[in-house]
Order: C-alpha cells, then structure tokens, then sequence
C-alpha cells in the first residue's frame, strides 16, 4: 500500500509539474506574441542605444507580462526580443533563434552575458547595482531581487503583519526616462503604429520595480504589501564622480537640447520637465503639435557604472504613552549633564525609556513629556503625560507586554518614579500631546516673617483668575529670551501647618507656563503681583509639588 501511495504521489507531482510547464509555456507565448505586435525597428532602435530589455518592455506597456512572471530572467527576455529584431539585446551576442517552448528557455539561465549598464534606468531593471561594499551585483530575475531583499529583512529581525515598498531613484534616471520618451513620440509619431501600438502613458522605473519584486517578496517574508508603519525601502545613488562628468559634460556642449524655438512659450514649457508622476504625454504631445520638436538628448551617453543600493528596512516610530509620577526632588526630567557632571541621581527619561526600548528591541528611543517640572519639584496627583518614541522597534509591543513594562518601572528598587495608564499609540499621541497643559496645580511650602493671619488667608482665597506679569526669571535668563509673560492665576487657598504660625501650604491652580517660584517671592520685582507683595512682607518657597495637569490625555 506504502508502494502504491508513493507512487501515485510521484505521479501527481509530475502531473503537477507538467500542467505548470504548460501554463508557463501559454505564458511565454503570449509575451512573444506580444512583442511581435510592437513594430521592430524602435525595439531596434532602443537595443542599439543600450537600452536594457525591461526598459523596453515597460516603454510598449509589456510591463504587465513581465512582472507577472518574477522569475523570467534576463537571458529569456533577450532571446524573445531577439527572435523579433534580430539583433543583440542586454549584451548578449548569440544568434537569433526561435524558441519553442520554456524548456528551451530555461537553458538559457546559465549563458553568462557580457554586463552592459542600461542607458535609461543605470542598470536598476537589470538588478545590477553596487552594494554597500562596493562589489558589483547582479541578480538573474525579480526573484532572485526579492530573495536577497529577503534576507536583510530576516536579519533585521522585525515582526510585522504588513509591508510597505519604498524605491528612491537618482534624479538621472526619472531625466532619461523623459528623454528616450520624448525620442520615441518626435522620432516615430508619423508612423501608423504610433497612436495604436505607443501607450498614452510611460510607465516609469520605480513603479516598474516595485511590480516586478512586491509579489515574490510578500512570497518570501509570508505577509503582504500594504500600508504599514514597517517599510522596506530601496535607495538608489549614483557616485559623485559619476554625476559631476555627466554635468561637465553637458556644461562643455555635450548632450544638450537642440533649441528651435525662442519664444517665451518654448522658454517657460519646453525641454525637460521634472515632474512628479508621469504627466510626460501630455508635455510631450504638446511639444509635438506645436512643432517644437528635437528637444530630447537622446540617444543618451554611454553608461559604465551602475547605482550604487542600499538596502534598508525599518519601522516608523512607535510611541508609548501614559504619565509618570515622581517621588525625588533629586531626579530630572531628562538627563543632565553640566561639566561632564551628572545633575541629580537619575532622570525619568532615562528610567522610563530606558526600560521600554529593550522590549521593543528599538535601535534609539526619545522622550517627550507635557511641560516639565525642575529637578527639586516633586510630580504627584494624576501625574504628568508623556510620550516614549521608539525609532526602529522590532516588535510592537502587546498590552500584555505593556502592563509587563509598567509593572517592572513600578517595582524598581529606587522607587523614584512611577507610571501608570502605559498604552501603545500610533501618531495620534502627538494628537493628544498637542492639546497642550490648559491649567496646573501646585502645592507650594512657604515661609513669611511674621505670623499668617485671617486676613492673609481671606485675602489669598479671594484670588479668582488673576492676571500677574512675569519677566524672564532671573535663574534661566542664561538660557531663556528676555521676555515679559502675562499668566493667570486661577484660585488659591492655605492650610495651616499646626505648632506653626509664619510656615503654610499655598494650594493654587495657575495658567500652564506660569513660573511658580517666582510668583512666591516675587523675583526681586520681575513678577508682579507675587505673594510677597500681596501679603506685603517677604515670602520664600521651602518646597515646591506639582498635583496635578489638567489634560484628558492618558487617564484611566
């Protein structure tokens, strides 16, 4: 029974393989039925000037034929246009023969070609590019392309759902696509295949690129290409050297547009234009009817090297949010070094980010709060938001894996900081950050010379939205613009100390930005009016706590 199973297994997969040689064989033969549609003089024309088989591919709209199959490979496609022209294609000098079927193709995978870089796309179709080592590449196929784009997402290490494609081209390339476009329309546009056989549109190298590798590529990692925060990004350079002989060139008479027509028209709309997209036709076709024609530098100079590719994946930033309470009048908000010296025994950035990059397996993190207290003010109530942008996460974390992160800051032996509400957030927590610190709380220890009295406490609990003046304090004038604020203090109240008479607690409710201390002792004069002159005697801040920030961001 064993036998009789394996072998109808052996059966079925050759059934299997023979079905796919066949639809692979239906597939060849409509993309050669397809070239053959195309007039063979500007296929040609294009393969004479060094341009490659994708380029021309894509310039006749067969774009879809060839990224439909990412494993055709170079040799194929030059046999097929072979058969049609005659002539060589991609560097290869065989005869031309006429291929009956895929097996006859496939054989061709192993010729060796001599390396011609494409004048049009600098080798981008032909996946030939240098890599950041310097060496020269060259992959067969759009597979063989996704395969090695595959291995340095693997290595990266990311998790995700989805995908997003980018492809960055020097601007070289986007110029000579426009050149040999204009060059076909002015040189074939009174042919009668032109308007049937010529696409309204030129579809350019990066849509191309990214339609021949998307497909094995979402193969390969097993998710697909979408919007997503996780990119995959291509970028394309050529060498100074390389760029600056192109404009030397052109500078000494090589290369240029040929002129004929002066006109302030021609001026403003002729000769190249750098566009986004693929409005070419139409400029074109323009150009053509008012005939302006000759404006295209094509056929293009000789190419010798190709662009250099640097592969790159990366996540954009993921932000973890919530508000954090601090115990230490000895921690800053963010690290702070003077002198090579640390100020204070931590800072919160460096507690809290420094715990939630590693479960995210992030390269960097930055710490964004709401406002900040100084180093020897205490944040206490509901807390203070913040923010924890990751750059680069590997793994967006799960809530599990949030509550986990939470946990671990509130059980830190030094237990200067706390955090709560801990939630992961798209850039919507900029949304949320950005409504701003509307009004603070503040719980202030101050000490006056005489005793506090009725009136005192009347007087200051009568405060309803005052307005005070303050100039730039004094202490941060070294670092602050000279200017003249106006705050608004909103109420205020005292609770006496017991066994004490001249110290009390100043509970207040300010303008968010208002300094605080300052409005205490008055800042010799800066602030006015402070507590000081209220009372009408000297007034000193002991301690100082924040208790509360009046935002809806990030409660529970």
């Amino acid at each position: 029974m064993a036998t009789t199973g394996a072998a109808a297994d052996g059966i079925n997969e050759e059934a299997r393989f023979s079905s796919s040689v066949e639809a692979d064989n239906d597939d060849l033969k409509l993309l050669r039925d397809s070239v053959r549609a195309v007039p063979a003089q500007p296929l040609k024309d294009l393969l004479s000037n060094g341009v490659c088989v994708r380029c021309i591919f894509r310039l006749f709209s067969l774009h879809e034929q060839i990224c439909s199959r990412p494993s055709l490979v170079t040799p194929i496609l030059s046999t097929i246009l072979r058969e049609v022209t005659g002539c060589e294609g991609d560097g290869t000098s065989s005869s031309p023969r006429e291929t009956k079927d895929l097996n006859d193709l496939e054989s061709l995978r192993e010729v060796k070609e001599e390396i011609k870089v494409c004048s049009v796309c600098l080798g981008i179709l032909q996946f030939l590019y240098n890599d950041d080592n310097g060496t020269l590449v060259k992959k067969d196929s759009a597979s063989d392309f996704a395969a090695a784009m595959e291995e340095v997402v693997k290595q990266e290490g990311h998790q995700s759902d989805s995908f997003s494609l980018e492809v960055s081209l020097p601007q070289d390339v986007v110029e000579n696509e426009q050149a040999v476009w204009l060059y076909i329309q002015e040189k074939y546009s009174s042919e009668s295949w032109f308007l049937e056989k010529l696409p309204s549109e030129c579809f350019a190298t990066k849509d191309f690129l990214k339609l021949s590798v998307t497909n094995p590529l979402e193969t390969l990692l097993g998710i697909k290409c979408n919007v997503s925060s996780f990119r995959v990004r291509l970028t394309y350079t050529l060498s100074d050297a390389s760029t600056r002989d192109r404009h030397i060139k052109e500078k000494n008479g090589f290369c240029k547009r040929r002129k004929t027509d002066d006109s302030d028209n021609f001026k403003k709309d002729g000769g190249f234009h750098r566009v986004e997209g693929h409005d070419l036709t139409r400029k074109s076709s323009t150009a053509l009817e008012d005939g302006r024609v000759g404006l295209s530098k094509f056929p293009l100079e000789k190419v010798n090297q190709c662009c250099s590719l640097n592969f790159q994946c990366y996540r954009t930033s993921v932000y973890v949010g919530g508000r954090y309470l601090k115990y230490s009048r000895n921690v800053s908000q963010t690290r702070w070094i003077i002198d090579d010296e640390r100020m204070g025994e931590a800072s919160i950035e460096e507690i809290v980010g420094g715990n939630i990059l590693p479960m995210c397996q992030g390269d960097t993190y930055k710490f964004h709060a709401a406002g900040r207290e100084d180093i020897d003010v205490r944040m206490l109530g509901t807390g203070r938001p913040f923010l924890v942008e990751i750059q680069n996460a590997r793994q967006v974390p799960s809530d599990a894996l949030v509550k986990d992160i939470e946990n671990k800051i509130n059980s830190l032996e030094s237990k200067f900081v706390k955090v709560k509400n801990l939630k992961v957030l798209g850039n919507q927590g900029w949304e949320l950050m950005r409504e701003g610190e509307a009004e603070k709380q503040y719980a202030a220890l101050v000490w006056i010379p005489r005793p506090l009295n009725d009136d005192d406490v009347q007087t200051l609990a009568s405060v309803r939205d005052m307005q005070i003046l303050q100039k730039t304090p004094i202490r941060v004038l070294h670092r602050r613009s000279p200017l003249e604020r106006e705050k608004t203090i909103h109420w205020m109240r005292i609770e006496r100390i017991a066994g004490s008479s001249q110290y009390f607690l100043l509970h207040l409710c300010t303008q968010a930005g208002t300094y605080i201390k300052e409005f205490v002792h008055g800042d010799l004069g800066r602030t006015h009016p402070s507590i000081g002159s209220i009372l009408k005697c000297r007034a000193e801040i002991l301690q100082l706590d924040v208790t509360d920030v009046k935002m809806d961001c990030f409660q529970a």
